[in-house]
């Protein structure tokens, strides 16, 4: 490969919570290993990769220049934004006006359904259903009803359109938070799949917010199909919320956009975003965004498909193998996995609060599955070099899952 996809780096001290929080937040984050571990971060949707090279170069080019005063995004961001969208997404007609900068996306999601919703309303989430999620919209007055994905006959997440459906009209939904690729299960949407969901939410007048900020990490040869790109419904219904912080390790300069083609969305939803006059761009995000969508972002996130796909190949094929009683649905997207421990917990008398505990004790910190609606579940973050998986694995499979008693 061309990009560094093998190097462990040492992000101690280095603003990391990663490494440098465990242990901070009881009940939040995982506990430090003991003594004779050192700790294999799993846990925080961060990669622990060196990140494309270009972005460092234009952040350091801006630098150069001592002045860092009000500006307005440059023509070069939205440009790179658009030709991003049409080659890696295929979204066509563009344009500069329904691009709109949001410090976060959790904060765009908030934005638009205070346009669609007042404080108190129910909004329909699928469960298991990622934290900032919940929340975010509890601590914005959102009701949060529940739609539980179930797994098909060959373990793979679905949406349920009846128990949706019957949702909506039992408690007079109109607004919906659809996560396209699903975090925390990993499930990239078929065509077909988001359709028919739109097909629902146009029927009952539902107002969709799409989080779409894992589209870029897309592995073993699925396809991303934008939310707004199914019918002209879905595209004048939807606010589309994208990021290149998870594409490419830029959580910690802040930076995410909107697509908004509806005129009357967009304005309300910019007026929206303003009213805490908080939602700014830092001039260094924007030159980052750009060094991410220059011709070397698209081969460096090319790299990270594949080797993200190699090291979800290896674990899940290992946790069948190995691992009895412990069950996951490969994700089609994302970093993470979303590992079902219910059986063998039932069958060791142990607890998920212990069975975390175990793993974080020699080193592996994993993630707490409950947060995200997962009764017995662990979510797994392996955007980590392969060695360090492998690592990982026969840790847990010596110490934790295999152990003698």
């Amino acid at each position: 490969m061309k990009y560094d996809f093998t190097s462990i780096m040492d992000r101690h001290g280095k603003d990391a919570i990663a490494v440098d929080g465990l242990g901070a937040m009881p009940g939040f984050t995982p506990d430090a290993p003991k003594e004779g571990f050192d700790a294999i971060p799993m846990w925080v949707a961060d990669m622990n990769f060196p990140t494309c090279p270009t972005i460092q170069e234009e952040i350091i080019k801006r630098t150069q220049h001592p002045a860092f005063g009000y500006f307005f995004p440059t023509d070069e961001y939205y440009g790179e934004i658009i030709k991003w969208q049409e080659t890696r997404n295929g979204v066509k007609g563009l344009t500069k006006e329904c691009i709109g900068y949001e410090n976060g996306v959790i904060g765009g999601v908030i934005s638009a359904l205070n346009v669609y919703c007042s404080k108190g309303d129910n909004v329909l989430l699928h469960s298991p259903t990622y934290i900032g999620f919940t929340k975010g919209l509890e601590n914005n007055g959102y009701h949060i009803v529940h739609t539980p994905l179930i797994k098909d006959e060959n373990g793979i997440w679905r949406m349920d359109y009846a128990d949706m459906e019957k949702k909506i009209v039992d408690n007079q939904i109109h607004a919906t938070v659809f996560c396209s690729p699903h975090n925390p299960c990993g499930r990239v949407w078929e065509r077909e799949e988001i359709e028919k969901a739109m097909e629902i939410f146009k029927k009952h007048d539902v107002y969709v917010v799409s989080d779409e900020i894992w589209s870029d990490i897309i592995i073993n040869g699925n396809k991303h199909i934008p939310t707004q790109s199914v019918s002209e419904d879905a595209r004048m219904r939807t606010v589309a919320l994208y990021a290149p912080s998870k594409t490419f390790n830029l959580a910690g300069l802040v930076g995410s956009y909107h697509i908004i083609y509806n005129p009357y969305l967009r304005e309300r939803v910019l007026k929206e975003s303003s009213l805490a006059h908080y939602n700014d761009m830092n001039v260094l995000s924007m030159h980052a965004l750009i060094g991410a969508y220059k011709p070397e972002g698209y081969e460096w996130a090319d790299e990270l498909c594949e080797t993200i796909s190699g090291n979800v190949n290896f674990a899940c094929d290992y946790i069948e193998k190995h691992f009895k009683g412990v069950t996951v649905s490969k994700p089609q997207g994302t970093y993470m996995l979303f590992v079902d421990c219910t059986e063998w917990c039932k069958e060791h008398g142990k607890t998920i609060a212990e069975l975390e505990k175990m793993g974080n004790d020699v080193g592996v910190a994993w993630q707490d599955g409950r947060m995200f609606h997962g009764p017995c579940h662990i979510r797994m973050n392996l955007a980590l070099p392969l060695s360090r998986v492998k690592e990982a694995f026969e840790r847990l499979d010596k110490y934790v899952f295999n152990a003698e008693d």
